[in-house]
């Protein structure tokens, strides 16, 4: 587990990383959520350990979901509408789409591969037949007839998008509520979903049984506990998402509001044995029971009353199987064949088989991905978005633990090797939870690139606090004209190197062009500037272990600021006093601080920083992590025969936009 750093510990990095990003459904281009939210955070840190251990050490995989009902319902839509390509054209184009927006916001991932499609596609149904045999194999897959919508008009078999109903979890605020799970990722029973309506005909559909494979979850249920336990107890991570873990850990149970029971103590005497929490303050009673087998028994006499109840949160099987047609397909086992795997648990293990495809087109052993997913000196960082908790940070790692146990075996929680979940809180839009039927629509990602740089974008989402609340987007592009009053937000963290970055690169070079030849003196570096630039690292690399990019941002804005006034006042004095010395020692101080400040800024401003190095005429050693400290000689011998790139007024290395310069005429 990524460990808990204490007050003096130095974070240990792996010797290998993956860095897998959320998958994006194959029916939509990217909005900013998508990239802002999560991408360039998983970006961030793809980028950062590569300078950090080694590129040769890194995989960063994501890729196109292609299966699944909503990409079933828009496809269908499309065709309604005269759409003649085929499921995989239209699922292709958008993977396209997808990829080339990632590129644009220099996210960076070694594949970006798409479940269906390519060598990707035939490896993601290897790698599923594989895990669904080895579950099989080690007891935690069952067979389990349940009921599923059916659309009597239309006489069909309805998929989890195709119904629409309100969410039966107490509490929930989703707006949309589909066959099995709602829009922020509860889980519940067909049956248990309030107010159903077929998106088909529009009528109320029916319930039939049928047969599917689940993953029996519930039966992990102490293991999960002692895994959630060992994570708030040693590990960094984020409390809200192991508080949200364990919402889904307690026993089942049923919610009653006391309005609904006329006589409590006779439906309490035709219950399974259970617990009560019953608060007079409150309008509810919770009852609670041992098992799932005890809480359905309760539930079956309360439908036979006629009492309205709902679930309270806790594990129940995890379905693996459907009866769609665009999906992979499940291998044939005992009676059932001809299903399709549910676009959850495989789009949970797409990463591996992201991996494996980018491991295979390296010409590596086919077993090669387990040095990276499964040895002890790796490390796999997820990162997702708040909603999927359930499915990535409970159903993923049953399953993985389910890969490596059988049933009957009870490993050590805290010693297991799983995947480092790191979710995110939402970007918000104008205050509000991005909508395309609010007001102003929120933008695409592709959108803001009209306005906006990609550093500018990528400095703005990193700073904004996503680690621990949701937080606000306010482009002021958007914004009607009477409320665009001062600075736009979206400005104010890519201004440091815009500006301030910018500028001493720029005074530092110039100053070597105009009084030493071109070459960087080489002066011994002022004892304060090396201590104040090992303490910004040790900060920075905290915060990176941590996750926490607006630290991160904090940090370069604290050190880059202090550099640029450790210039302005000593170069003003060395005027003053007509000290020449003095004028040097700030020069060779600030190249070196400069070199530091490109080397963390790299992993988030990657163009400038590049820029920078060829102007520095350095080879790529300069991201090495073990020279972050060494002085500019270490590269490049000695001084007096290294020359720089000569820098031509008005050459800037961190740009703005081009319709800024516009706005500012």
């Amino acid at each position: 587990m990524n460990k808990r750093l204490m007050r003096d510990d130095k974070p240990v990095w792996p010797k290998r990383a993956v860095i897998t990003g959320g998958m994006p459904y194959g029916n939509k281009t990217l909005h900013f959520g998508h990239v802002g939210g999560m991408f360039i955070h998983a970006d961030i840190f793809a980028r950062f350990l590569r300078d950090r251990i080694g590129e040769e050490n890194v995989i960063f995989v994501s890729g196109t979901d292609c299966y699944g009902s909503p990409i079933m319902e828009a496809y269908r839509k499309l065709k309604e509408d005269g759409y003649e390509g085929t499921i995989e054209e239209y699922v292709k184009g958008n993977h396209e789409k997808q990829k080339k927006t990632l590129a644009d916001y220099k996210i960076s991932p070694n594949l970006f591969g798409a479940s269906a499609l390519g060598e990707a596609g035939k490896m993601h149904t290897k790698v599923s037949a594989e895990i669904f045999n080895k579950l099989y194999e080690n007891g935690y897959i069952e067979k389990l007839s349940t009921l599923q919508f059916y659309d009597e008009e239309k006489q069909v078999f309805l998929n989890g998008r195709q119904v629409l109903g309100k969410c039966p979890i107490p509490g929930c605020c989703s707006d949309k509520a589909y066959a099995d799970e709602c829009s922020l990722g509860h889980q519940y029973m067909p049956s248990e979903l309030i107010n159903p309506v077929s998106a088909l005909s529009g009528q109320k559909p029916s319930l039939k049984a049928v047969t599917n494979w689940y993953f029996c979850l519930e039966d992990l249920i102490d293991l999960m506990k002692e895994r959630n336990d060992a994570l708030r107890k040693g590990s960094n991570t984020r409390r809200y998402s192991l508080d949200t873990i364990g919402e889904f850990l307690g026993k089942p149970s049923v919610i009653i509001p006391r309005k609904n029971m006329k006589d409590q103590a006779a439906l309490e005497s035709l219950f399974p044995k259970f617990e009560k929490i019953d608060e007079e303050k409150k309008s509810f009673v919770q009852f609670i029971f041992e098992n799932l087998d005890a809480r359905d028994e309760a539930k079956k006499i309360l439908e036979e009353k006629g009492v309205h109840y709902t679930s309270g949160k806790t594990l129940v099987p995890f379905r693996l199987s459907g009866n769609v047609d665009w999906g992979v397909k499940v291998p044939d086992k005992e009676d059932q064949k001809d299903l399709t795997f549910w676009v959850w648990p495989e789009s949970l293990w797409a990463p591996i088989s992201f991996t494996r495809t980018y491991l295979e087109s390296k010409g590596l052993p086919e077993d090669e991905w387990k040095k990276w997913w499964d040895s002890d000196d790796a490390m796999v960082y997820q990162f997702i978005g708040e909603d999927n908790i359930y499915f990535y940070a409970i159903a993923e790692m049953g399953i993985f633990t389910g890969l490596k146990y059988k049933k009957e075996e009870h490993p050590d929680m805290a010693a297991i090797n799983l995947p480092h979940i790191i979710p995110n809180r939402h970007v918000l839009f104008m205050d509000k939870k991005a909508s395309s039927s609010s007001d102003i629509k929120p933008p695409m990602a592709d959108e803001l690139l009209a306005y906006y740089t990609p550093e500018q974008l990528r400095m703005h989402f990193m700073s904004l606090g996503l680690s621990s609340k949701s937080v606000s987007f306010k482009p002021q592009v958007y914004m009607p004209k009477e409320e665009q009053e001062g600075i736009d937000m979206v400005l104010k963290e890519g201004n440091l190197l815009t500006n301030v970055f910018n500028r001493l690169i720029r005074s530092c070079f110039y100053a070597v062009q105009n009084n030493y030849e071109g070459k960087i003196p080489s002066n011994e570096i002022t004892p304060s500037i090396v201590e104040l630039s090992k303490k910004t690292i040790a900060e920075y690399e905290r915060h990176m272990y941590n996750h926490d990019f607006h630290r991160i941002s904090y940090t370069l804005d604290d050190y880059i600021r202090e550099i640029n006034k450790h210039w302005v006042n000593n170069v003003k004095k060395a005027d003053n006093t007509g000290d020449p010395e003095l004028r040097k020692q700030i020069v060779a101080d600030c190249f070196y601080a400069c070199k530091i400040i490109a080397i963390l800024v790299h992993p988030i401003a990657p163009d400038g920083c590049e820029m920078f190095r060829e102007y520095m005429n350095i080879d790529k050693s300069l991201w090495n992590w073990d020279k972050i400290l060494d002085p500019i000689s270490s590269y490049v011998g000695d001084l007096d025969n290294h020359e720089l790139k000569e820098l031509l007024p008005r050459v800037d290395f961190f740009k703005k936009h081009e319709s800024q310069f516009a706005d500012a005429e």
